[in-house]
């Protein structure tokens, strides 16, 4: 059925389709009896499929990426669709309506999307209100889910910040532009997620220089200790993960590494798109006519395992890796564990193989 859709769908313009989609399936949820249909048939029932780290009681392993969510305005639905955990931004501390329309390109031959969407969201201050009202919400199931504390990190649904900067923020200022997204984010998000990876924000990916990057992560690592001092009751420290591009060279990559063991870095995460059109079978006057554009999908299958599985063998394991990247299966998701990744993150895969994949994908994932 959802091939008959997808093609359909495919005849429009891809942004307008994905919130036209997303918001009859938050109209159906908002139908109660419509909505336990709805999770009966696209949550996997398997309790084996729980997984901690961090200190996070994760439902499943499988999540849906930064990016697709990036206003956390479809939390429910996304938990009603089975995902353990998502990641919503990237957010910004000023509201940005991000570069020009169309910014979003469907490559179906390849599987995969060319985005230039330029961190478009509400800005952190109405993400914020949006997540407390969620939490707030939430609380006394979380209460009764698994006779859990009443804590953030046991809600059925991990929420992961993704921050960045303001376009016109220069490089020079940009760890202030994270400091007040973190600030104001921390009370209502389990994980954090340092997005200087993104192709679509005017130097933005400078700040992977491993300098820039310590000034950024150590100076947030600061914030996160200063603000825990003040909450004796905490139980989990918020980790932080750098989200890194697949076009590192393999110096920029071992800098990353060093730095990450250097400072004690929580996790990473692999990977973001690439701006390499390597290898692509869509016809190369289209891809030229599309333009400049983070590639996503099954073109970066290949390298975001390679990634993953360097990241771990050089660290042997000590930092955690969720693994993000041309992930449309079970097969594919097991791969990335195989290579070392604790969790897995969908999104061009959600959209080529529709709202049941994170079922599919934990239906078929290895239990460890």
């Amino acid at each position: 059925m959802y091939q008959l859709i997808r093609s359909i769908f495919f005849w429009f313009d891809a942004e307008k389709v994905h919130y036209f989609a997303m918001n009859a399936l938050r109209f159906f949820c908002s139908i109660g009896f419509i909505k336990k249909i709805l999770a009966a048939n696209f949550q996997a029932k398997n309790k084996k499929l729980a997984f901690e780290s961090w200190g996070l009681e994760f439902k499943n392993r499988v999540g849906l990426a930064a990016g697709f969510d990036k206003n956390a305005k479809y939390l429910r639905e996304l938990e009603v669709l089975g995902f353990g955990f998502v990641e919503i931004g990237t957010v910004t501390p000023k509201p940005q309506d991000g570069n020009d329309q169309p910014r979003l390109f469907r490559l179906p031959k390849d599987k995969a999307i060319i985005n230039r969407m330029g961190f478009n969201n509400d800005g952190v201050k109405v993400v914020a209100e949006r997540l407390k009202k969620w939490k707030e919400k939430h609380e006394v199931q979380s209460t009764k889910y698994e006779n859990s504390p009443l804590t953030t990190h046991h809600s059925r649904l991990i929420i992961g910040g993704n921050i960045g900067k303001n376009k016109v923020t220069p490089n020079e200022d940009a760890w202030k532009d994270y400091e007040i997204c973190f600030n104001e984010l921390f009370d209502y998000v389990d994980y954090f997620v340092v997005n200087v990876s993104s192709p679509n924000t005017p130097g933005l990916r400078e700040l992977q220089e491993k300098d820039s990057l310590r000034k950024i992560l150590s100076h947030l690592q600061t914030l996160r200790t200063e603000r825990l001092k003040l909450k004796i009751d905490s139980v989990v420290e918020k980790p932080i993960l750098l989200k890194i591009a697949p076009d590192l060279t393999q110096s920029q990559l071992d800098d990353v590494i060093d730095l990450a063991k250097e400072i004690q870095l929580d996790g990473l995460v692999a990977s973001n798109t690439t701006i390499s059109r390597e290898g692509l079978i869509t016809d190369a006057a289209i891809v030229t006519a599309i333009g400049a554009g983070g590639l996503s999908g099954l073109p970066v299958k290949q390298r975001s395992t390679e990634i993953v599985q360097y990241i771990t063998q050089k660290t042997n394991g000590e930092i955690p890796v969720i693994a993000s990247g041309g992930i449309f299966s079970a097969a594919d998701a097991n791969e990335k564990l195989q290579a070392g990744a604790v969790l897995v993150q969908v999104w061009t895969g959600f959209i080529y193989e529709g709202p049941a994949i994170a079922k599919k994908i934990c239906n078929g994932i290895a239990v460890q």
